[in-house]
């Protein structure tokens, strides 16, 4: 397997995911309402699995790795695109993190922000995939040997073994500091 291949197996799941969101907007417009549980759910997933596992390894591993290369302007600037793609996701997810704060505390208004960004998300992700599937991870792929790409690979594997316990780290000390302990 090429390096690539984990990030494209990622995409089929963000892609998965997109479909419920867009599916319980849709809902959301006979019922008028959301389960601010539900964009609880979208949100771990987004911020967890979509940015902090997938594109961490993007961020982290690939885009570390090309920087090494003496990259063409055009691939140059797709990685600058890519990472500035995933600065706006992260913030689109902090601004519904926030709308939903408020729609769950029992401001109406705040439903329609909700809906809001979870359309910006909906329509992100998939020519953000698209772009990263068809044009880059395949210019990308050029610039490294067969030994790089699989040292990538392991590096990739390497760094999921990982994510749990940084998640329930994260989760452990959020906790200690709202008992203050």
């Amino acid at each position: 397997m090429q390096a690539r291949g984990p990030l494209m197996i990622e995409h089929r799941l963000i892609e998965r995911m997109i479909n419920v969101v867009k599916h319980t907007l849709e809902s959301s417009e006979q019922t008028q309402a959301i389960d601010p549980f539900f964009v609880d759910t979208a949100v771990d997933f987004m911020r967890m699995y979509a940015d902090r596992t997938h594109h961490g390894k993007e961020e982290d591993i690939l885009f570390r790795e090309l920087q090494k290369k003496e990259l063409s302007t055009e691939d140059r600037l797709r990685m600058d695109e890519l990472i500035a793609d995933h600065i706006f996701g992260r913030m689109t997810t902090k601004a519904l993190v926030e709308a939903n704060m408020r729609y769950r505390t029992g401001d109406e208004a705040a439903l329609s922000e909700v809906k809001g960004h979870l359309q910006t998300i909906v329509d992100f992700y998939p020519p953000h995939i698209e772009k990263e599937d068809v044009v880059c991870f395949p210019a990308f792929r050029a610039y490294f040997s067969e030994e790089e790409d699989q040292a990538m690979l392991a590096e990739f594997w390497e760094f999921d073994q990982k994510m749990i316990h940084e998640k329930y780290t994260a989760v452990v000390k959020e906790s200690e500091l709202k008992e203050q302990l």
